[in-house]
């Protein structure tokens, strides 16, 4: 029976785009939840209201937000080696996997600081950033030479 997974694919790159689809997702999911959806994953009161009262803002923020992150998938695939090679991947995917660590690493360094800054939002949404830009990270270690 054939591999459903080819020693040519990288496994950490295919998570990554797993979990940035999986977030691209959810911010689809958020726009159609509405405002309880907003206040519940931490989008703030203005983001909440303004999803209340019915202003554009707040869906157009969170539908851009979704693709960014599903071209981020596409990009990780790419990289893994499922999708043909797509425009300066040697540059976008490190980039994303920068995106990702800093603004896991920033919040949770300054928190520790200033404890005004902590919330629970902050915190998990920190730490879920992190282990994305770790996973990114193994994987375009790996692939590095064939990028």
């Amino acid at each position: 029976m054939k591999d459903l997974v080819p020693e040519t694919y990288n496994l950490p790159l295919i998570l990554a785009a797993f979990l940035s689809a999986v977030a691209a997702l959810l911010h689809l999911c958020i726009i159609f939840g509405g405002p309880a959806w907003y206040r519940f994953f931490g989008a703030g009161e203005r983001m909440a209201s303004g999803a209340a009262a019915g202003h554009w803002y707040p869906p157009v923020v969170t539908l851009l937000i979704a693709c960014v992150l599903g071209v981020w998938a596409a990009y990780a695939l790419s990289g893994a080696g499922v999708l043909q090679p797509l425009p300066l991947l040697v540059f976008v995917l490190p980039a994303i996997t920068a995106v990702y660590l800093v603004r896991g690493l920033v919040p949770l360094v300054l928190s520790a600081f200033d404890r005004r800054r902590r919330s629970a939002f902050l915190l998990w949404s920190s730490v879920i950033c992190l282990g994305f830009g770790i996973v990114h990270l193994l994987g375009v270690v790996q692939v590095w030479d064939r990028l």
